[in-house]
């Protein structure tokens, strides 16, 4: 299992779409997305305070589609880029001077959500 460990401050989730929340390229060969097994219940557990961002390399014409799937499910968010690059995606971001670590990132295998642990550090 994945563990995550964060701060108590709040957070910004930069989350890719196809193969990581829902089935790659369900929308295009079945029509409509699907979640991957416990991704509903990982995004339903983010904290109201904390920003969500998805990113996706889904052309403009599926945004109604993308949108309206999101809020039939109930899921929040505050941002969805369309129209991302194939290639990697690159964070960089600058530790606080106390030390903690402010960019993490986790890759993931291609249509499988794994079990996450997410640890919130009051010490932190």
């Amino acid at each position: 299992m994945e563990q995550i460990i964060l701060s108590k401050l709040g957070h910004t989730w930069i989350l890719d779409l196809d193969g990581t929340i829902v089935k790659h390229n369900g929308y295009k060969d079945d029509g409509h997305d699907t979640f991957l097994p416990g991704a509903l219940e990982f995004l339903r557990n983010i904290s109201d305070e904390d920003m969500i961002v998805f990113i996706t390399s889904r052309k403009l014409e599926y945004q109604n589609l993308t949108e309206s799937f999101l809020q039939e499910n109930g899921v929040r968010y505050d941002h969805i880029i369309f129209e991302a690059p194939y290639g990697e995606r690159i964070l960089l971001n600058d530790d606080k001077p106390s030390g903690l670590k402010m960019g993490k990132a986790v890759n993931l295998q291609r249509d499988s959500f794994p079990q996450m642990d997410i640890v919130v550090d009051e010490e932190l």
